[in-house]
């Protein structure tokens, strides 16, 4: 039989789980948001808007959400930090370098008919 202790410690411990379930489901959203202003703007797949985030963050050492909410904030309030700027910029360009030379790997191969 579960005690009154034992049935308040379990309701807290879920209210905590909710609590950070919708924490995480909200941060997913921005995110996904987030991806959608890089892909626009750069002129990039889904897949490279997503690298484009991670490689935001790493190398300005802002968490991946704070870039995310900077970035969809950025068309309304018309202003996007210098720095995020700065690495959105470096970022797209070394997506799209890493696409063009991926591609030429790829021309290679067919002309070729071998890998690499």
């Amino acid at each position: 039989m579960i005690g009154p202790d034992e049935r308040t410690d379990q309701l807290k411990a879920l209210q905590e789980e909710v609590e950070q379930l919708r924490h995480a489901l909200g941060s997913h959203a921005l995110v996904d948001q987030a991806i959608g202003v890089v892909i626009t703007v750069g002129g990039l797949r889904p897949e490279q808007g997503w690298d484009v985030l991670r490689h935001i963050s790493q190398h300005t050492n802002i968490k991946l959400r704070e870039v995310a909410r900077c970035l969809v904030e950025w068309p309304t309030r018309r202003r996007l930090p210098e720095v995020i700027r700065r690495a959105l910029s470096a970022a797209v360009d070394d997506v799209r370098g890493r696409a063009k030379a991926a591609e030429r790997q790829d021309v290679r191969e067919v002309s070729s008919g071998l890998p690499g």
